[in-house]
């Protein structure tokens, strides 16, 4: 029996060869050799458990942003998430709404700013505009304006290492700028449990639409982009001269950066181009896709541009975007 028709056996709805380019944002990829959609935790549990018993590669994907797919596709399964059951539970004892909100990884993060700030929620509305899912925005600790995923997050529900349900608490989850322990571990986030405040709901929705704005005015969205390119550079790693030379951009993410986009810009590398792939001439930490770009393209644009920015200032860039393989 062929490995398809086994895995066929445990996954009915699995299939072969669906281009990863129409399940990203950056709406670029090569065919999956298998890819599924789970749309259930269980679901997902199941469809690792079928691809750990006959040894094929995975691969997580949500809504696909912060996504570059190969030309070549992904040689095993990807498995699409679309657990989008969330809750705010009532106090028992009080009959009135708590604060803590519970959420599958599938759910959109848009959503759950939508959803947390229409009951007067506050502690995501930093993440007004983010695209992409919670499972994501915890992999990859999240974050804009001063915010982070973590600020919020009280435990996290996901697969370990060897396929087994397990809770995870803040301190378990070693969040770090960018990163956690659900990255490169083969781990896969199920859901995450949110501790929020009460705040005013007229409040806390302007905050979240007036990022919404920010991000509609500043970053190009009217292209297929993948996000934030590379992570902003931490102050405390840049060469002196270079801090004082950019003093004048320094920002709190959470903690003092240079912007990844200042230097790119101060290099002058806005609208460079390889193929079809562009540095965006109005935000450069995104490249964008012009209409036919290849993830080679976007790879060889990221190299040229770290190995500038490296050369003018002393600075190695560091890739924020997952690359599946």
């Amino acid at each position: 029996m062929s490995e398809f028709s086994l895995l066929k056996q445990k996954l009915p709805g699995v299939r072969r060869g669906v281009p990863l380019k129409d399940h990203t944002t950056f709406k670029i990829g090569g065919p999956a050799k298998y890819f599924c959609v789970a749309k259930k935790s269980s679901d997902i549990a199941k469809a690792v458990a079928a691809a750990r018993r006959l040894k094929i590669h995975f691969f997580i994907l949500g809504t696909g942003s912060n996504v570059l797919a190969p030309d070549n596709g992904f040689p095993g399964l990807v498995i699409k998430i679309q657990n989008t059951a969330y809750k705010i539970p009532l106090d028992s004892a009080r009959g009135k709404q708590t604060t803590r909100v519970w959420a599958e990884a599938g759910v959109s993060m848009a959503a759950l700013v939508r959803e947390t700030g229409k009951r007067g929620l506050a502690g995501l509305e930093w993440a007004g505009g983010l695209p992409g899912t919670v499972g994501g925005a915890v992999r990859g600790n999240a974050g804009a304006f001063r915010g982070e995923i973590k600020d919020a997050i009280t435990q996290v529900e996901a697969l370990d290492g060897k396929g087994k349900r397990k809770t995870f608490s803040l301190k378990e989850c070693q969040f770090g700028y960018r990163s956690s322990i659900f990255k490169g571990k083969n781990m896969v986030v199920l859901g995450a449990t949110f501790q929020l405040r009460k705040g005013a709901r007229a409040a806390i929705q302007a905050v979240a639409k007036d990022h919404i704005r920010y991000r509609k005015e500043r970053h190009p969205l009217e292209f297929p982009n993948a996000g934030s390119i590379f992570k902003n550079c931490d102050l405390k790693k840049v060469p002196k001269a270079l801090r004082e030379a950019m003093k004048d951009v320094i920002k709190v993410d959470p903690f003092p950066v240079i912007p990844a986009a200042a230097l790119i810009a101060r290099a002058e590398l806005k609208g460079l181009r390889l193929g079809d792939a562009q540095v965006s001439e109005k935000h450069p930490n995104y490249m964008v896709n012009l209409g036919n770009a290849r993830a080679n393209d976007v790879i060889g644009l990221i190299a040229r541009v770290k190995k500038l920015i490296k050369k003018k200032f002393g600075v190695l860039l560091e890739e924020e975007i997952s690359f599946p393989h």
